[in-house]
C-alpha cells in the first residue's frame, strides 16, 4: 500500500496523495545558455519526463530563467544553493518550485522572504538533503552521514519552514549507498506526511547507476514510498527519464508505453532472438501506449509467456508464431517478425483504440 501523503500542485502536475508517481530530470547544461538548455528540455520532454530541474549558480542564471521557463512545457524547478536572492530571482521568473534547503542560506528574516514570495505564488519548495553535505554539526554528532543525521537534517529543515506557517513542501534524502538512503525514507516517512521525492544520488554511469537506483527506488516503491523520483546517471539525463520509467512500469505503478517480455536464450532457440527483441524494443521505445510483448525463443516457456502477453512471438525453426490476445494468429519467417511485432502493435491500437 503506498505511503499516503498530503498534496500539493508544482505548476498544474498534483504531486502526492493519489496522484501518479511523477518522473523527473535535471539538466547538465549551462542554465546561463538558453538554446541549450530549452534543447534539451525539448529532448527530455520527448522522453516522458514530466519535472525538469535546472541549477542556478548565479545572477546571469536566474536571469536566465524567465526566458527558459516560457519555452518550457512541464514543471520548472530553480536548484538553490546559499544565496536566497536568487531564490527571490527564480520565483519572479515564473519557476514552479525550488530545490532549496532554508538552513543554509542564511538568517530567519531571509528564509523569510523567500518563504513568503513563495506563498505568494504558490510555489512549493524541496527539501534537499544529500549525505554530501550535511550539517557539520550532525558529522560531528553521528561520526559519518548515517541514516539517522540525514533524517534529523530533514527534520530541521522542515521545522524552520514550518516556524514561519509554510508547509508547500516536499523532501528528499540521498545518498549513493543504498542501504543508507533506504534506510532514510523508511524513518522519514514514518514521521512526517510531506510528499518525497525519492532517489539514489551520484547513482553513476549509465550501467551502474541504472543498477543501483533500479534497487534503491524498486525498495522504497514496493514499500509504498515515493511520490516523485529522479534516476541520477552520469550521462544523458534522457537516459535517467527512460530509467525512471522502466522502473515505474516494471512495479505496474504507471502504464505508459510498452512493457517488454523477452528470454535470455538458451540452445533450444532457433532464430536470432537477440536481434529480433533488441530491434522491437527500439523501434517500439516511444509508443505511447500500455501493451506488454513478448519476444520468446523456444517451445518451453515462449508460447505461455507470448499467450499472457498483448503480443508475442514464440520462436521455433526459423520462424515464430504470433499471438494476439492469448491466440496464434499465425507463424511468420523470422527475418519479419521485428516488422510484424510492431506492425501489430500499431494495428491493435487502430482496431481496438483500447489502449
Amino acid at each position: 500500500m503506498r505511503h499516503r501523503t498530503r498534496q500539493l500542485k508544482l505548476g498544474q502536475l498534483a504531486i502526492g496523495g493519489d496522484a501518479p508517481i511523477s518522473v523527473q530530470s535535471m539538466c547538465n547544461t549551462d542554465t546561463r545558455n538558453v538554446a541549450a538548455t530549452l534543447a534539451q528540455i525539448e529532448a527530455l520532454q520527448a522522453a516522458r519526463c514530466e519535472i525538469i530541474r535546472c541549477a542556478v549558480p548565479d545572477q546571469e542564471a536566474a536571469e536566465a530563467l524567465a526566458a527558459i521557463k516560457q519555452g518550457c512545457q512541464i514543471p520548472l524547478i530553480a536548484d538553490i544553493h546559499f544565496d536566497y536572492k536568487l531564490a527571490l530571482m527564480a520565483v519572479a521568473n515564473g519557476v514552479d518550485g525550488l530545490r532549496l534547503n532554508p538552513g543554509n542560506i542564511g538568517e530567519r528574516w531571509k528564509v523569510k522572504e523567500v518563504v513568503t514570495a513563495c506563498a505568494e505564488r504558490q510555489v512549493p519548495i524541496r527539501i534537499g538533503v544529500n549525505a554530501g553535505s550535511l550539517e557539520r554539526e550532525l558529522l560531528q554528532k553521528y561520526g559519518h552521514p548515517t541514516a539517522e543525521a540525514m533524517v534529523e537534517s530533514a527534520l530541521r529543515h522542515i521545522r524552520i519552514l514550518e516556524d514561519l506557517n509554510y508547509q508547500n513542501i516536499k523532501v528528499s534524502l540521498k545518498a549513493s549507498d543504498i542501504s543508507r538512503t533506504v534506510d532514510a525514507y523508511r524513518a522519514l516517512a514514518a514521521q512526517v506526511d510531506y510528499p518525497l521525492h525519492i532517489g539514489v544520488t551520484e547513482a553513476g554511469t549509465t550501467w551502474s547507476g541504472t543498477i543501483k537506483s533500479a534497487i534503491g527506488l524498486g525498495s522504497l516503491l514496493y514499500d509504498g514510498i515515493g511520490d516523485t523520483l529522479r534516476v541520477s546517471l552520469t550521462g544523458d539525463p534522457v537516459e535517467e527519464v527512460r530509467v525512471g520509467w522502466e522502473i515505474l512500469k516494471s512495479l505496474r505503478l504507471r502504464e505508459k508505453g510498452p512493457i517488454f517480455v523477452s528470454c535470455p536464450t538458451c540452445g533450444r532457440c532457433q532464430i536470432n532472438l537477440i536481434a529480433i527483441a533488441e530491434e522491437v524494443e527500439q523501434r517500439l521505445h516511444d509508443f505511447p501506449h500500455p501493451l506488454t510483448i513478448a519476444v520468446m525463443g523456444c517451445v518451453v516457456n515462449g508460447p505461455g509467456e507470448a499467450r499472457e502477453a498483448d503480443l508475442g512471438i514464440a520462436g521455433g525453426l526459423g520462424q515464430g508464431i504470433l499471438f494476439r490476445h492469448g491466440e496464434i494468429v499465425r507463424k511468420v519467417p523470422q527475418a519479419d517478425l521485428a516488422d510484424v511485432l510492431v506492425e501489430e502493435a500499431w494495428k491493435l491500437i487502430d482496431d481496438q483504440g483500447e489502449y
